[in-house]
C-alpha cells in the first residue's frame, strides 16, 4: 500500500468516525450525530405572509412566521392540539394585541419543528379562548435559528 493510499484511508476513517456511525460514539443520540445542518425557504402569500404547517411538540399545527412577533403565541385551540392542556394554565400575564389588552399563559414546547429545521426548548405564550385566531411563530423560535433572511418574497430558515 502506498503512502496516499494510507493518507486516503486514514482520512475516510476519520471521516467515518466523525460521522457517527453506529457503535463509534455510543453515548451521543443517533438523531444528533445525522443532524448537520437543516435549511428549508417558505414563500409568502398573496398577502406577504408566511403561511406553513409546523410541527409543534410532534403535532402538526397551522402556523405564521412572524419577525415581529416577540414569541411563539398559540391560540388556546392550537395549544389543545399540541397537547400543551391550556385549561390547566394560568393566564395571568397581561399584553397588548391588536384588539386591546389580552391574557396569556407561559409555556415551553419542547420542540417546533418547520420542514426538517427543528429547535428545541422554545419559549411562548397561549392565549385565552377567542383571543387569538391561529399561532404565530416569533423571535422565541427564529432567534434560536443559526439564521433566517428574506429575499424576494422567500423566507430561509436555517438551523
Amino acid at each position: 500500500m502506498g503512502w496516499v493510499s494510507v493518507k486516503s484511508a486514514a482520512l475516510a476513517g476519520l471521516f467515518l468516525a466523525s460521522a457517527g456511525l453506529p457503535g463509534l460514539n455510543a453515548d451521543v443520540p443517533r438523531e444528533t450525530m445525522i443532524r448537520v445542518l437543516a435549511v428549508t425557504e417558505l414563500k409568502s402569500g398573496s398577502n406577504g405572509h408566511y403561511f406553513v404547517k409546523a410541527r409543534i411538540n410532534g403535532n402538526p399545527i397551522d402556523v405564521v412566521v412572524d419577525t415581529g412577533a416577540t414569541s411563539v403565541a398559540l391560540s388556546y385551540e392550537d395549544a389543545e392540539r399540541a397537547g400543551l392542556k391550556p385549561r390547566n394554565l394560568e393566564f395571568n400575564i397581561p399584553i397588548q394585541t391588536a384588539n386591546g389588552v389580552a391574557k396569556a399563559a407561559r409555556i415551553n414546547l419542547r420542540r417546533v419543528e418547520i420542514d426538517g429545521v427543528r429547535v428545541d426548548d422554545v419559549d411562548g405564550i397561549v392565549l385565552q379562548p377567542g383571543t387569538l385566531n391561529g399561532t404565530l411563530l416569533g423571535m422565541s423560535f427564529l432567534s434560536k435559528l443559526r439564521g433566517f433572511s428574506v429575499e424576494n418574497g422567500v423566507l430561509t430558515l436555517k438551523n
